[in-house]
C-alpha cells in the first residue's frame, strides 16, 4: 500500500526577507512541502501564483502598496478554488475575520510555534478553515464587545480604507494604491464613520488603536501635528 503523501507547493508571501528565508528553511526539511516562489509584495505575489498555480498560498496581510487582503481577493477572483493560509502579526481577530471574508481559509500568528503553521498548512491543503488558538480566544472573546462587533460590520474594502485612512494616506493615494476611484474612497470613509458611530477623524483615530486595528508605532510617516493629535489620551481625565 502507497502511504506517500502528496507534494504540497507553497508561494510564500512576506515583504520582509529574513522572515521568508526562516520559513523557506522550516518548508524545505518537510518531506511533502515545497516552496516554490516566494514574493515581497502582493503585485508580485498575483503575478507569481498565476505562474505557478501553487496548492497553497501563505501570505501576510500588512505589506508597503496593495495589502495582504486584496491579493488574496484577486487570487480567489481568478481560482476560486484556491487554498490561502494568512500568517500574520496581526492579533486584532477582526484582521483574521477580515482574511476569511477575503478568501483565505486560515489564520496564524507570527508568535505562533511552527508545528501550528505546518498543520495549518495541511489543514488549508485539505480545504478546511483553521485559526491559531490565540486567534481562535480573541474571536469568541471579540463577541462581547460592542466595539468591536461594529467593526465586524465592516466590508473587506471598507476594513482596508479605514487601516489607510489612519496611516494618513490621503483620498488619492487610497485610490490609487486599491484601484478604486477618489470618489468611492469618499463615500466608504463616510460609511464607516456612520457603521462606527464617529462623526470625525480623530475619532475614527482614536477607535482605530483603541482595537488594535493599527498601533501606535505604525505612525512613523505621519506629520508631528497629526502624531499629537491621535497621542492624547482615549478617555477623558477626571477634572
Amino acid at each position: 500500500m502507497n502511504t506517500t503523501q502528496p507534494l504540497i507547493s507553497i508561494l510564500l508571501v512576506d515583504d520582509h526577507a529574513i522572515v521568508r528565508e526562516g520559513y523557506c528553511s522550516l518548508l524545505s526539511k518537510q518531506p511533502n512541502m515545497r516552496v516554490v516562489a516566494e514574493a515581497s509584495n502582493s503585485v508580485d505575489a498575483y503575478q507569481l501564483f498565476k505562474e505557478y498555480e501553487p496548492d497553497v498560498v501563505i501570505t501576510d496581510l500588512t505589506m508597503p502598496g496593495m495589502s495582504g487582503l486584496e491579493v488574496i481577493g484577486r487570487i480567489k477572483q481568478r481560482n476560486r478554488n484556491a487554498k490561502i493560509l494568512v500568517f500574520s502579526m496581526h492579533l486584532n481577530p477582526s484582521f483574521a475575520l477580515q482574511g476569511c471574508r477575503a478568501g483565505a481559509l486560515g489564520y496564524v500568528t507570527k508568535s505562533s510555534s511552527p508545528e501550528i503553521l505546518l498543520q495549518a498548512i495541511h489543514e488549508v491543503y485539505a480545504g478546511r478553515h483553521t485559526f491559531s488558538t490565540d486567534i481562535a480566544q480573541a474571536l469568541a472573546l471579540e463577541q462581547l464587545g460592542s466595539e468591536a462587533i461594529a467593526l465586524d460590520t465592516l466590508t473587506t474594502r471598507e476594513f482596508e480604507i479605514l487601516r489607510l485612512l489612519v496611516e494618513a494616506k490621503s483620498s488619492d493615494d487610497i485610490a490609487q494604491t486599491l484601484n478604486i476611484s477618489p470618489k468611492t474612497v469618499c463615500n466608504c470613509h463616510y460609511l464607516i464613520k456612520r457603521k462606527l458611530g464617529v462623526t470625525s477623524d480623530i475619532e475614527l483615530t482614536r477607535l482605530a488603536i483603541k482595537l488594535n486595528v493599527i498601533s501606535l508605532l505604525e505612525f512613523k510617516n505621519i506629520s508631528l501635528t497629526e502624531t499629537e493629535v491621535i497621542s492624547e489620551p482615549l478617555t477623558t481625565p477626571a477634572s
